[in-house]
Order: C-alpha cells, then structure tokens, then sequence
C-alpha cells in the first residue's frame, strides 16, 4: 500500500481539483482530505456521510460557580485574559468568575493554582471528523471548527483512520489532499509519505512558495515531484519553475493548461476529468500516469 499526498505552496493552485481527478482515476484507492483548515474536497466527491465523531485537541478551563470565592487569582496569573468576573453569585460571594473559552489556551494554569479547586479542565471539542462513501471510494474528512487550533493534531487522526481504512479493505493506494503552506497541518499530512506532489502556478509567489514547500519535503527525505497548473498563462515563469525544480533534484510530471472548465466541472460538482474529455483532461490523465509509474 502506498501513500501520496498532493500539497501546494500556496492555496489556490487546482490541488484540490487535480485530487479529485485523480479519485476518478484510480482503481483501488482511499481517499483523505488533510486541508482540514478549508477542506472542500467533499464539494466534488459529495460523500455521504457514514461515521461521525467528535475531535477533541486539547482542553479547556471552566469554573465551577457554586466552589469560586471570587478571589481574582486565577484573573491575576491568566496570560491570555481569559477569566472575567462577569459569573452569577453564590454562597460566598455576588460575582464569580467565568472563563472565555475563545480566549482560553487550555496551559492549566489557573488549575493548578486556584485556592479553592474550582476550576476544571475538560476536554474540548474543536471539530468533527468523518467517514464517507463517494462514488469513487471511501473518503476521511473533517470540519473544524471556526477559531479552532489543533489541526495538525487532526490531519494526523485522519491520516490514522485512512490508513486503517485501506488496510482493512485490502486497497493499494491512499491519496491525500494536504494543506496548502508550510506549517504544522502541511507537516503532519507529508511524514512518512511514499510520494508527495507539488502543484504549483506560473506565478512569483507560486514560484517562491514552491522553493519553500520543497524544502520542507527534502527535510523529510520524501520522493517529491511538481505539476506546474495553468503552465500556459505565463510560460516563461514556467519554465523558470521547472528549471528551479530540476536543481533540487525533483521531477517535472506535468503541465496542465489553464481551461474554464476547472471551475465549471466545480459547479457541477464533478471532476474535470468526469466533466470533460477536451485536452486539459488529457494532460491530467498524462499527470496521473507519470505520478502512478513514479511508485
């Protein structure tokens, strides 16, 4: 069973329309949507959800109005200025506190020093996870939720149950729709990948982005290659690409011609590759078959 996992330096570049193109293609694969920050996957794949859990990264501060004594210390020691004396009163005193669960870094340590042991520290939770039947196979998903941090925590757990997934339905392949950056979510959704690939844009930010991500991928030692998407909108920045790309030691599998039919094919809620058999389906099928023949 392998894994590859389709990252961007930035978001924007089709990553998430060649992934689902490559769902249409594959013959026995699982599928994961590790973009949990803005995952949109499932607007093409349209899962039908079968499995629902809650995702719980970390914990929160409460009090508990009936012990407080209003002393203020947990309000005194507090960085993020969480606690406000805002709570109803009780036996001890006409205002408690209360603390802002936005606000809150879950670091415990109101917990620890609170005189009275009215404070509780529970698990939160900030998002959903999903288990989903598409039309092209199982897919792991999750939403979450808004303000929510963790996701690195998160793509991790999707990862997890993918990879349970495929094992227990004997699959050869998981694809993975990873976040566009650099940060902790893009690191959790690459390590210990088979194969990663890079979808990238003619463009200097798409340029820059691109040398980023790629660094990111050679610290890891994971076999990375790079489509170049809309190639055709600015062909000399392409080639400046592709030149940056082969310094590095990484392959150039595709180019993908910029056609309105990537965002028609999104409207309809269909791969481009389902959508239409015009040329720049051809060149994401010729992506597919060099990326696949790269295992």
């Amino acid at each position: 069973m392998k894994e590859l996992v389709v990252i961007s330096g930035k978001g924007g570049t089709g990553k998430t329309s060649i992934v689902a193109s490559f769902a249409a293609l594959a013959k026995n694969a699982v599928f994961a949507d590790c973009d949990v920050d803005a995952a949109d996957l499932h607007l093409v794949l349209e899962p039908n959800v079968k499995q629902t859990s809650d995702f719980s990264g970390g914990k929160r501060a409460s009090i508990i109005t009936e012990k407080c004594l209003g002393c203020g210390k947990c309000e005194s020691l507090c960085r993020f200025d969480a606690p406000h004396r805002n709570g109803e009163a009780n036996d001890f005193v006409a205002k408690t506190f209360t603390i802002d669960p936005v606000s809150c870094e879950g670091c415990k340590v109101c917990v620890e020093f609170c005189p009275a042991d009215a404070i509780e520290f529970r698990d939160s939770i900030n998002g959903q996870w999903f288990i989903s039947d598409t039309r092209f196979g199982t897919m792991v998903h999750a939403k979450l939720g808004i303000a929510e941090e963790n996701s690195g925590k998160l793509v991790s757990l999707i990862r997890k149950e993918t990879k349970r997934i495929a094992e227990e339905q004997k699959k050869d392949l998981i694809i993975v729709d990873g976040s566009p950056g650099i940060g902790c979510p893009v690191i959790a959704s690459i390590t210990g990948a088979d194969l990663v690939l890079i979808v990238t844009e003619p463009t200097l930010s798409g340029k820059h982005d691109l040398e980023r991500v790629a660094d990111l991928t050679a610290s890891f030692n994971i076999p990375t290659m790079v489509a170049v998407n809309k190639f055709d909108l600015n062909a000399d920045m392409a080639e400046q690409i592709e030149k940056d790309a082969l310094k590095k030691d990484i392959k150039v599998v595709g180019r993908i011609r910029y056609d309105k039919a990537f965002t028609k094919a999104q409207v309809m809620k269909s791969s481009v590759v389902e959508y239409t058999n015009e040329a720049i389906s051809e060149d994401i099928k010729t992506l597919w078959r060099n990326v696949t023949d790269a295992f």
